[in-house]
């Protein structure tokens, strides 16, 4: 019998009893589902670090996003709150579009 020990998305419990098995679940208290959260985040930056595919990796950056999401949450913020500050941390120093790759700064000019 396999061991997982870890979150699982909301239906993963359904969809093994209708394949017909059996498992066992708890529901975390707040502290232990932030760290699980936080696990979950890392699994998933993982799973996009090796995926080999386009798809593969959109598939992976979907799940970093739920789990953002219900970080966001845990820490007291919605979503469009969180894509707020997101946008005002772009508006005050930029995103990423432009590729810049900063090598050094010269501290004596």
């Amino acid at each position: 019998m396999p061991v997982y020990n870890k979150l699982v998305r909301d239906r993963i419990p359904s969809m093994i009893h209708a394949n017909g098995k059996a498992c066992r679940t708890r529901i975390l208290d707040e502290d232990a589902y932030k760290h699980e959260l936080t696990l979950k985040l890392k699994e998933e930056s993982e799973e996009y670090f090796a995926a080999q595919e386009p798809v593969d990796s959109l598939e992976e950056l979907a799940d970093m996003l739920e789990v953002i999401r219900a970080l966001a949450a845990v820490h007291g913020a919605t979503w469009e709150e969180l894509e707020a500050l997101r946008g005002q941390k772009a508006e005050a120093r930029g995103g990423f579009r432009d590729r810049v790759y900063l090598i050094d700064v010269d501290d004596n000019g």
